[in-house]
């Protein structure tokens, strides 16, 4: 018999694993995800201009960015997609949090970096997971994910492939403006493999989940990002 799980406890859950995982992969230093790939190679260009610029602020600044772009791309805005930005910017908020905790971890050894990267990617896969199993609205990737691919009719998990290789190449040309030729920081091989199997885990662990939970809402709170006035168009 599956259990009941509540879907705003997969809301925090999810912001706090994908925060988790990102700062795993990136202690690593194998690549990090090619989703916030982008925003670590803007975050590594103008903090050492700019200190107080964090890998946070480039991440909902990125995502800020995206949102429009979707709206423009699917020629519908509802209002409840203004909360994915605040999603984002909650997000940012642990990924800062969890990055002046990752400068304490370890990562002389290999094998050290070679653990927080696979754990890391797993962490990343189950919260973009998580947070296709609440109604809350997700960060504006996984948003743009769900939104594109249900107004093409494309399957998600096929089209979340299509777009973290997507991101990966824009995470190489980044990488090439900002450091050089020859020279990668952030897009690695360990980006490269992430871009073509995180798609099939968030699918693995899509079933894992439905097969053991039931997701259930427990506070009034679906209607506040479900039902929006008639779309704009």
């Amino acid at each position: 018999m599956k259990k009941r799980f509540s879907t705003e406890l997969a809301y925090v859950l999810g912001l706090v694993f994908v925060a988790l995982g990102v700062v795993l992969m990136e202690k690593a230093d194998f690549g990090v995800s090619m989703v916030v790939a982008p925003a670590y190679l803007l975050y590594r260009w103008i903090s050492p201009v700019w200190s107080f610029f964090t890998f946070g602020m480039a991440e909902y600044c990125l995502q800020a960015i995206l949102l429009v772009i979707m709206v423009l791309v699917i020629r519908r805005f509802r209002l409840s997609y203004l909360f994915s930005f605040v999603t984002a910017f909650l997000y940012g908020l642990i990924l800062d949090a969890f990055m002046g905790l990752g400068v304490l971890l370890p990562s002389d050894a290999v094998w050290q970096r070679a653990v927080y990267y696979v754990i890391g990617m797993l962490f990343c896969s189950a919260g973009v997971s998580a947070m296709f199993h609440t109604y809350i609205s997700p960060e504006v990737y996984e948003l743009f994910v769900k939104e594109v691919s249900a107004h093409f009719h494309i399957n998600i998990n096929h089209f979340k492939t299509a777009y973290d290789c997507t991101s990966c190449l824009i995470g190489v040309i980044l990488s090439f403006l900002a450091f050089g030729f020859g020279h990668f920081e952030g897009v690695k091989a360990g980006t490269v493999l992430c871009a073509l199997i995180n798609g099939w885990i968030i699918g693995c662990i899509s079933r894992f989940y439905e097969k053991h939970w039931v997701f259930e809402d427990r506070l009034p709170w679906r209607r506040l990002f479900t039902e929006d006035p008639e779309p704009i168009r």
